[in-house]
């Protein structure tokens, strides 16, 4: 096993293809798929397996994965350390529901990162997605919610694909409005409250059950619904049309208008946040750093 058949697996997972692997790697893609089958006939598992929609990785594969990375990374601190060889460009990716904290935190890593090359990722994608994401090791950390409600799918989904749900916070439930909206100089507001407003929530593609919703009570019938696939124009819909949705009443401020406010719904549900992260591959020093930024920035926004 050498370092450079690691770094081919490295790549390979990365692209999800081996012709697109090898041209980032500026070797041929039969040169590429041969040190691939000699690594896994030598290690004894599949790390890939090749399917009508591409490459997938193997469970085995994905903890090989973890080890891997960890051994390159080791390897380019150790050249850095004792050769003039500048840094190599780092990697890191995060997916997320629609939280302005998990933004927030985002940002903050990205500021205090003094490199010249980096590759960030921020995905803010549907629940499924995460989920995937997290599994085939697209991202290294997911951000997402679970409650009484969806808790059993999404603990199943979480432990068919080895990961681990780490709780953030815990909060009540908000509905976001505008400043403007007539509801807004209420202590709290019931669902009674809510009927006559158009009521906004993040659509989930094929896999749009209620367990995927990013928002609690997925499942009541309201007579005005609209689907949106973005925060910036929910927010944008929130005061345009004095529309509501709900969440955990965290916001940022710096990051998003002024305009938009929190207000406590009286409801009998908890909403319990938190990242998950893949059993098999430690994290890595950015996911460190980020989820201690998660943390910081949560509690300042709910302080």
């Amino acid at each position: 096993m050498t370092l450079q058949q690691l770094k081919y697996v490295i790549e390979v997972a990365k692209h999800r293809s081996i012709s697109k692997a090898a041209q980032k790697l500026f070797i041929s893609q039969p040169s590429l798929s041969n040190a691939l089958k000699e690594l896994e006939t030598k290690i004894g598992i599949t790390i890939f397996s090749r399917t009508n929609q591409g490459i997938a990785i193997t469970p085995e594969g994905s903890e090989f994965l973890g080890y891997a990375r960890q051994v390159v990374e080791q390897a380019e601190l150790l050249e850095n350390r004792y050769t003039e060889t500048p840094a190599p460009q780092q990697h890191f990716s995060v997916s997320a529901q629609h939280y302005a904290f998990a933004v927030s935190a985002f940002v903050r890593l990205l500021k205090g990162y003094n490199r010249e090359e980096y590759e960030f990722t921020l995905r803010e994608t549907k629940t499924y997605e995460i989920i995937d994401d997290v599994k085939n090791l697209r991202s290294e950390i997911g951000i997402l919610y679970v409650n009484e409600f969806n808790k059993k799918v999404i603990y199943k989904f979480l432990r068919e694909g080895n990961l681990i749900f780490h709780e953030l916070f815990e909060a009540k439930p908000h509905i976001f409005i505008s400043a403007m909206n007539p509801l807004a100089k209420k202590e709290y507001v019931t669902l009674d409250d809510l009927d006559p407003y158009p009521y906004l929530s993040f659509e989930q593609g094929d896999y749009n059950s209620f367990y995927f919703s990013e928002e609690i009570l997925s499942t009541l019938s309201r007579p005005k619904n609209i689907r949106v696939s973005d925060r910036a124009t929910l927010f944008n819909l929130l005061i345009g049309l004095d529309g509501y949705t709900i969440s955990t009443g965290v916001i940022s401020h710096k990051l998003n208008s002024s305009n938009i406010i929190a207000v406590p719904l009286k409801v009998d549900e908890r909403i319990t946040v938190g990242y998950i992260t893949h059993k098999h591959v430690r994290k890595s020093t950015l996911a460190n750093i980020y989820i201690d930024y998660l943390k910081e920035t949560i509690k300042e926004e709910l302080s």
